[in-house]
């Protein structure tokens, strides 16, 4: 049976209107009755053998087909030409009952293989239902339902509690709950403001929203989803590649050699009749069809189930490769932590704390450095006074400072205040402290007298230690490649159980240690996006957090994880290696079948029906447990040791 290279189309109806399918089952219908009727009604034989050709015309029409063009427009001689030559040769036999018991079987296998293609894609594309097909579009104060496919770029539509967002957008009017678990697999809603982005498929929960469309209904996150997942499933990767190189070499030698064994005869003497039946029995025993499908279903169905749940894996490459993973390099500002600083400490000296805080906004309003902007936002979190400031001027890679009710105030790094000698005094052992805790230490001074510091730290993802915990509990080591010092580095790591880091690195020195640690294992390097492209190119695999909605993000990486959450890395790898292992069973059957059929067949112990009959079932076999390549267990993980 031929591997597909996603030329198989969606198809979401029954499986007895698919028409390879529907063929068979008639073809099957019609050769029962013939079967039948020459055992009961003695029909002529002229009449029994025109019943069981249009039998196997109808079974075979599709996959003959498929054989002859590959041989024709590809000179590649692939299974159905073996399946075809087993037919005429048992035709020839005049074992017409057998070969259309084979064209049936093969047939109904090869259907089924594709049905199951066909709505895996189906499963996918049924993604694009979530969104509706009209828009409410808002013209001057007036709302038009216009087809989703003719809504336009800028134009704004309402979205009411209960509704499906037609487009990518943002919010111009309104605050409600958005469920984007279609888009990336949260199922928590998120709040959604002005200003906030929202995806196509997304579900309104409980208000109002008008939304400024930000791409086409063709063009937006959802239909790309769709297309990158199916252009995934179509990628293969080495083990496929290699198994199908093998076919089209094995294939015609199989050919050969039932040829050779029609030479028997003649040569050595013997019954014709009985060579030429091995011969026909060889060409379905030793067809590869259940080793040929025994990657591509695994790799098609881990995708397809990846990609409804936001998991992106770029081709069949990337899914095996996640099946290897041994270690996990982990950028740390944006993946590892929110990449958002926010106030930790109030440190005040001579004045209440609430008080140094707000004179400190009322500076930093001017700037927007992000530091400055979390300072303000602790502030305005805490509804504290809110004071005027005039001469605002920003001192660049060291503060800030404005005045405020008559008083000069400055705000920056210690190593600021140590240039304009202005004493620190006994808060400096407290800064230290705090710089030694991967804490941002900034010092307010009112003249040259010093108030007290603020501390800022970028928080950590509240997921970041669970994962890396479970990822340990598989076997499975981390690190951390940062740009930030060492001690900051070794703080993070500390809290959150990683193995190991590196730090000071910049983008060429992660590149470095990526391929210093390929060395002795195979790589996962996760980063928040394009700034951390080198590394995610260099690694064995690279995952890009938080794609969704961004173009950049989803082509750079090999693995984009919709959600700006790690909780799906666990998963990602999970699908590798499920489907690592659901390959691995079906290429030891496959080989086992052959490896036990091709000696029966020559020794003429087995017969054609019995053969197709064996043949068939490993074939379905492979079919159905590649299937399972779709369901995982994030507690019972396909997970080995990683190497020492």
């Amino acid at each position: 049976m031929s591997a597909h290279d996603g030329d198989v189309g969606a198809f979401g109806g029954k499986w007895w209107q698919f028409p390879p399918l529907r063929n068979a089952l008639l073809a099957a219908v019609i050769a029962a009755a013939t079967f039948a009727a020459e055992l009961t009604l003695k029909p002529p034989q002229l009449a029994v053998t025109s019943l069981y050709a249009a039998a196997i015309l109808l079974g075979g029409l599709h996959w003959m087909r498929e054989g002859i063009d590959a041989l024709w427009r590809q000179r590649i001689v692939g299974i159905e030409m073996l399946m075809l030559g087993a037919t005429a040769g048992a035709a020839i036999l005049g074992m017409w009952n057998e070969a259309a018991a084979l064209v049936v079987l093969y047939g109904a296998a090869e259907g089924l293989e594709e049905f199951t293609y066909a709505r895996t894609r189906a499963s996918i594309r049924s993604l694009l239902d979530l969104a509706p097909k009209e828009a409410r579009v808002l013209s001057n104060g007036v709302e038009t339902i216009v087809p989703a496919a003719k809504l336009k770029v800028d134009e704004e539509f309402v979205v009411r509690p209960g509704e499906g967002i037609v487009t990518d957008g943002v919010v111009v009017n309104g605050r409600s709950g958005v469920n984007e678990a279609a888009v990336t697999g949260e199922s928590m809603p998120v709040e959604k403001a002005p200003g906030a982005r929202v995806f196509a498929g997304s579900m309104n929960t409980e208000g109002a929203l008008i939304i400024r469309a930000t791409a086409a209904f063709a063009d937006n996150t959802l239909s790309k989803i769709i297309h990158l997942v199916e252009e995934a499933q179509g990628e293969k990767g080495r083990a496929q590649q290699w198994i199908e190189r093998f076919g089209r070499r094995y294939s015609p030698l199989v050919l050969l050699a039932a040829a050779l064994l029609l030479l028997v005869p003649w040569v050595a003497g013997g019954d014709v009749e009985s060579w030429a039946r091995r011969a026909v029995v060889l060409l379905v025993a030793a067809a590869p069809c259940a080793l040929i499908m025994s990657m591509p279903m695994a790799m098609a169905s881990g995708i397809g189930a990846a990609g409804k749940r936001g998991i992106l894996i770029k081709g069949g490459a990337h899914l095996e490769h996640l099946g290897t993973i041994d270690i996990v390099a982990f950028d740390k500002t944006g993946t590892l932590t929110q990449g958002k600083p926010a106030v930790v400490d109030v440190v005040p000296v001579g004045i209440e704390g609430d008080e140094l805080l707000a004179r400190a906004a009322a500076v930093e309003r001017f700037s927007q450095h992000p530091l400055a902007q979390a300072i303000v936002t602790a502030a305005d979190g805490k509804n504290l006074a809110r004071y005027d400031a005039t001469d605002f001027q920003s001192i660049t890679g060291g503060g800030a400072k404005a005045v405020v009710h008559g008083q000069t105030w400055l705000i920056g790094s210690p190593g600021l205040m140590r240039e304009r000698n202005i004493p620190i005094g006994d808060l400096g052992h407290g800064i230290t402290r705090f710089q030694a805790e991967g804490k941002t230490a900034v010092v307010v001074s009112r003249g040259d007298v010093v108030q007290g510091v603020i501390t800022l730290q970028d928080q950590l993802r509240p997921e970041a230690g669970e994962v890396i915990a479970k990822l340990h509990s598989w076997g499975v080591r981390s690190i951390m490649l940062t740009g930030d010092n060492q001690t900051t580095g070794e703080t993070v790591a500390r809290r959150l159980g990683i193995d190991h880091v590196q730090a000071e690195l910049k983008p060429d020195g992660k590149v470095a240690a990526i391929h210093e640690l390929e060395r002795k294992f195979r790589v996962l390097m996760v980063g928040d996006g394009v700034n951390d492209a080198p590394a995610l190119a260099s690694a064995t695999c690279g995952v890009a957090m938080g794609a969704a909605g961004t173009d950049a993000a989803i082509e750079a990486a090999d693995i984009a994880l919709m959600a700006d959450d790690l909780h799906q890395l666990p998963a990602a790898l999970a699908y590798g290696r499920k489907a690592r292992k659901v390959s691995t069973q079906n290429i030891v059957l496959s080989l086992g079948v052959l490896a036990a059929m091709i000696p029966l067949a020559l020794s003429g112990v087995l017969g054609v029906a019995a053969t197709v009959a064996v043949h068939e079932a490993a074939e379905l076999l492979a079919v159905a447990n590649g299937l399972r390549a779709s369901r995982i267990d994030l507690d019972k993980p396909d997970f080995r040791k990683a190497r020492p």
